[in-house]
């Protein structure tokens, strides 16, 4: 099944419309989605690597208008929206957290998150939610979302070949060990701060709800 999946998604990365659906995947990612866009835009820079770094452009400006949409969700629609997201996406116990951090931290909270497997919406959305300065959060959300998405791109223009025969090869490894980062993303999430001593020096290790922040 996995096997026929990955030829399928191939042959359709490869397609006219290929492009129109990752900006699609991207943007809806960015604010609502549970689903990553990296194995999209890896598979399309394997169809095609020549355009790699132009499809890496394409994840990192879709994924940033999506971002600002998460961020609307947030700021305008969180008590009537943004509440039950958070919640279908099994990140109500992270969301008052993240919240906080960016209030802590601003944009390095969102370079961070953008350029590593922690799901990107949730860090959207508390933007919104604690009105983080909205060109702040852009600029952040270019550097961090172009860090991952162009390297990705990079990485397939340069080596695309021999890529595409390690993930022919090893498929199910490479797709687990993408599952793991994603998970791992999220654990870091919910258990950053926990420990007596990292409580001590964590400024939000008291926050677990949106009352308290």
């Amino acid at each position: 099944m996995l096997r026929g999946l990955y030829n399928w998604t191939m042959e359709k990365a490869a397609h006219p419309h290929a492009q129109w659906w990752l900006a699609f995947f991207c943007f809806v990612e960015a604010s609502f989605f549970p689903i990553p866009p990296h194995p999209l835009l890896g598979l399309m820079c394997l169809a095609e690597p020549k355009k790699a770094i132009r499809f890496g452009v394409i994840a990192t400006l879709a994924s940033v208008v999506g971002g600002l949409f998460g961020y609307f969700i947030g700021w305008g629609l969180y008590d009537l929206v943004g509440e039950w997201l958070i919640g279908v996406i099994g990140m109500t116990d992270s969301f008052p957290r993240a919240a906080c951090y960016l209030r802590e931290y601003d944009w390095e909270a969102i370079v961070v998150a953008g350029s590593t497997p922690v799901p990107f919406k949730l860090l959207t959305i508390s933007a919104g939610f604690v009105s983080m300065n909205i060109v702040t959060f852009i600029l952040a959300s270019l550097v961090g979302r172009g860090m991952i998405f162009f390297t990705v791109g990079l990485l397939f223009r340069i080596f695309g070949a021999p890529i595409k025969v390690f993930i022919d090869k090893y498929l199910p490894w490479v797709t687990a060990a993408f599952v793991a980062l994603v998970i791992g993303g999220v654990l870091v999430l919910t258990q950053v701060g926990h420990g007596d001593e990292s409580d001590a020096n964590d400024p939000c290790a008291a926050v677990h709800s949106i009352e308290d922040l």
